[in-house]
């Protein structure tokens, strides 16, 4: 009685989460988008324009977003790509495939993108990633943030980007002249009004609220298409629960020319192992991070306070008495935007060797140069995590290292490690992940108002099914959900508890 008991309040859970799903799903469903016409022969075209192939996984992403662009409700999609699996070459041919088509009954002008990224630093290597994919072309990008905003081509020189005022740059996209418009969340402000926004892409999508992703659907005449894009591998079951409004893609292989990562686990006494192979790599001109569990040092009246390497204190030890002919630099999230964009940008022109980090780094930061990664107190983070933070060296086709320092890691934990020294594989990584933690420290459990039981359900791939298309029958026949007052109820809950985000 009591399995079954536990079985039936599983699928409960399931089935409430997919019904919120379901009605998301078919409300997109019914809203009108704009026809992109003739998208394979655009993405075609542009393909033709850059110097290497796509991937398999990429061209087949970019052939299922084709063809939901020639449905007449906007698409609602979720690329998922490993570390490096270039989600950017992806969202830039859907990009191409709408700025070449023209808005309804118009003879000139062009369909708009909005792109929106999660920090200053991120939105302004995707504005120089689109000026380098579309400066052959007549159309103009445009980049905004909280601290200004920015046009391409000048006026005075086509092949450079100028600086212009936020209000001439509203009035730009308002009118349409701008086709392509990149920024940070300063794109879901009131005042950013488009003529014919076309396509929405969110890079880290779980990042960003619902809501948030909402107000910029909301900035056009129709719905615009919605890409979402994360570089997080999720288990398939998590995917289809949390995200079960809308469809997936997965990019599942790397370009050629990624150079592969040696990760080592290193015991702490051996750290100065790893602190060579860090000398190793600056020596050759390289860059290299540091990454600790915690900003401050713990609080020794507090008896069961983290015991593990703070940020700060690390950062002037390694200054002092480990890199002292070196720019140590430091970054976590305790820090104000401004000055984490001016440390990122220090670290990005090469003036800091080495940045000794919290996992503020963990997402998007994009510096080539950087080689070597060294992560204390590794058994403290989730394999997902390691995998994303050990991503950040893997940009170039320098051979890249990691060094996992395992403080107090016990049989469990080294298992954890050894699996990341054995694979490169975020999507088997993150089956392990729900294995081993479980989907609740996977996610962040006080995040997901789910229960213990549902957490464990997260696991069972034929209960997710069942519900899923349960709700999917339900809400076919009864969207409102009218004869079910009680399970309305329960779907409100839900949605004021859950945060995807």
């Amino acid at each position: 009685h009591a399995q079954s008991a536990r079985k039936r309040f599983s699928f409960e859970e399931m089935f409430v989460l997919q019904v919120a799903r379901a009605q998301e799903r078919a409300t997109n469903s019914t809203q009108d988008a704009f026809p992109i016409l003739d998208s394979e022969t655009r993405v075609k075209e542009f393909l033709g324009t850059i110097p290497f192939p796509p991937t398999g996984a990429q061209s087949r992403a970019i052939t299922e977003i084709c063809a939901s662009f020639t449905a007449t409700h906007p698409m609602a999609r979720l690329l998922e790509g490993d570390v490096g699996a270039g989600k950017t070459l992806v969202a830039a041919a859907a990009s191409y495939a709408v700025v070449r088509s023209r808005p309804p009954a118009r003879k000139s002008g062009t369909l708009q993108v909005a792109y929106m990224a999660p920090t200053e630093i991120l939105a302004q290597q995707h504005f120089q990633s689109f000026i380098e994919y579309f400066k052959h072309l007549p159309i103009s990008i445009a980049l905004i943030t909280g601290s200004g905003a920015w046009k391409f081509p000048s006026k005075t020189n086509r092949e450079k980007a100028t600086p212009i005022s936020r209000a001439q740059l509203l009035k730009w996209v308002k009118n349409g002249e701008i086709a392509m418009l990149i920024g940070t969340h300063a794109l879901i402000q009131k005042k950013v009004e488009f003529q014919h926004l076309a396509l929405c892409i969110v890079d880290e999508q779980h990042r960003f609220g619902t809501a948030q992703r909402r107000a910029l659907a909301q900035k056009g005449d129709a719905s615009p298409h919605f890409l979402s894009m994360t570089a997080t591998p999720i288990p398939r079951t998590l995917a289809l629960t949390m995200w079960g409004d809308l469809d997936l893609s997965v990019l599942d292989e790397l370009p050629p020319g990624r150079a592969k990562i040696t990760t080592h686990v290193v015991d702490t006494k051996d750290r100065a192992r790893a602190y060579e192979a860090l000398h190793a790599e600056l020596l050759k001109g390289r860059q290299a991070y540091v990454i600790c569990p915690r900003i401050d040092e713990p609080d020794p009246a507090k008896w069961n306070a983290v015991q593990a390497k703070s940020a700060k204190s690390e950062a002037v030890r390694l200054q002092k008495d480990v890199f002292t002919e070196y720019e140590v630099g430091l970054l976590h999230g305790g820090m104000k935007p401004g000055e984490k964009d001016a440390v990122m940008a220090k670290f990005t022109k090469g003036d800091i060797h080495l940045l000794v980090a919290t996992s503020v780094v963990e997402v998007g930061v994009n510096v080539p140069n950087a080689t070597a990664i060294m992560i204390e107190g590794a058994e403290r983070f989730g394999l997902a995590q390691l995998h994303q933070l050990r991503g950040r060296v893997q940009r170039s086709s320098h051979p890249p290292v990691c060094f996992l320092i395992a403080e107090k890691a016990g049989a469990h934990g080294m298992k954890r490690l050894r699996a990341l020294e054995k694979s490169s594989d975020g999507f088997a990584l993150a089956e392990v992940d729900l294995e081993t933690r479980g989907a609740g420290d996977l996610l962040g459990k006080k995040q997901w108002g789910i229960s213990d039981i549902g957490m464990e359900a997260l696991q069972n791939m034929k209960l997710i099914s069942a519900a899923r298309q349960e709700a999917q029958e339900l809400v076919k026949t009864d969207l409102s959900l009218h004869a079910y007052p009680a399970l309305v109820s329960r779907v409100e809950i839900l949605a004021s508890e859950l945060h995807t985000e």
